[in-house]
């Protein structure tokens, strides 16, 4: 099985951006976005190698603000009126600022354009980087995310409130902050494989917890607006994959996705909430092919079954 380089940094749009690669150098580009608070490590690392088996050489890599990328240290910390009031005059930055994160890790990699997948806020960076750089983006697979309309895909109460509590000031409270998290937004269908959840908990931990880069995570979700009428100008492949059980970012945010992009292909899928679980692993890796195939791509002709 394909391994992960080692871990590099790249400068990006003003700061450093960490990130991974595996496949072979030549194969089809295929950037992974992760989403809020999450760091590159929940791109598991059998499953970027699944999508390497595929054909793709992929890429994972920390947003700004989390894990070992560049932490904002000084920039400014929004309150819950900033985030309530969606305030965008006080955000730190944008989801425009990230989505030119991507596009400068691709040029630090001689990427010139790249199949992109997102999850989440990854799948609005992704959106982002369609509307803005267009010519950089050569399929997109939108998962478990929305189109910035405040009326659709928003998170059931509990897990609004979650995101709302204080951040965990230690270890044990910030695993369990995470274990919780996904005992409310994870897959009902497709049990949450403990072990692993357990690792990326504590690999996140390790790699550095910060609490103040996640609400700037949040308030750059929030104060970037609505992307609908930008959505309905793209012309390129897209698929956009929810789980009818996500808790997180309700399935009317993907479906609103779908309906703003031309041709876009939505994929609801029965009983995933707003997680990556590996029994569907497989899936995914069909969806990001078939969308990539869709811009031209001659897959190669030794896929796995």
């Amino acid at each position: 099985m394909a391994e992960l380089s080692e871990e590099r940094l790249a400068p990006s749009n003003g700061i450093e951006i960490a990130y991974q690669e595996v496949g072979d150098p030549d194969g089809e580009p295929l950037v992974l976005v992760m989403g809020l608070a999450t760091q590159m490590i929940a791109w598991d690392e059998d499953f970027c190698a699944m999508l390497a088996e595929r054909g793709f050489r992929v890429i994972r890599f920390d947003n700004r603000d989390i894990g070992h990328s560049t932490k904002l240290d000084g920039a400014y910390v929004p309150g819950r009126l900033d985030l309530l009031l969606r305030r965008r005059e006080t955000a730190a930055y944008l989801l425009t600022d990230m989505a030119a994160d991507t596009v400068g890790l691709m040029d630090h990699l001689g990427i010139d354009s790249a199949h992109v997948v997102g999850i989440s806020m990854g799948g609005m960076i992704g959106q982002t980087l369609a509307i803005e750089h267009p010519d950089r983006i050569r399929s997109l697979v939108s998962m478990c995310s929305t189109t910035g309309n405040r009326w659709v895909g928003q998170p059931t109460m509990k897990v609004f409130a979650l995101m709302l509590a204080d951040a965990p000031r230690d270890r044990a409270a910030f695993i369990r902050r995470i274990q919780r998290t996904y005992e409310l937004i994870g897959s009902p269908a497709y049990p949450t494989d403990e072990e692993r959840l357990l690792r990326v908990a504590e690999g996140s931990w390790e790699r550095g917890h910060n609490p103040r880069g996640v609400l700037r995570q949040l308030h750059a979700i929030i104060a970037s607006g609505d992307r609908t009428a930008a959505l309905g100008k793209l012309d390129l492949p897209v698929a956009v994959i929810h789980g009818t059980r996500d808790a997180l970012v309700r399935q009317s945010g993907g479906r609103a996705t779908a309906r703003a992009i031309p041709g876009a292909r939505l994929h609801l899928i029965e009983g995933m909430g707003h997680d990556l679980p590996s029994k569907l692993w497989p899936i995914f890796a069909d969806d990001f092919v078939s969308t990539a195939a869709r811009a031209g791509w001659q897959v190669p002709m030794h896929q796995p079954a």
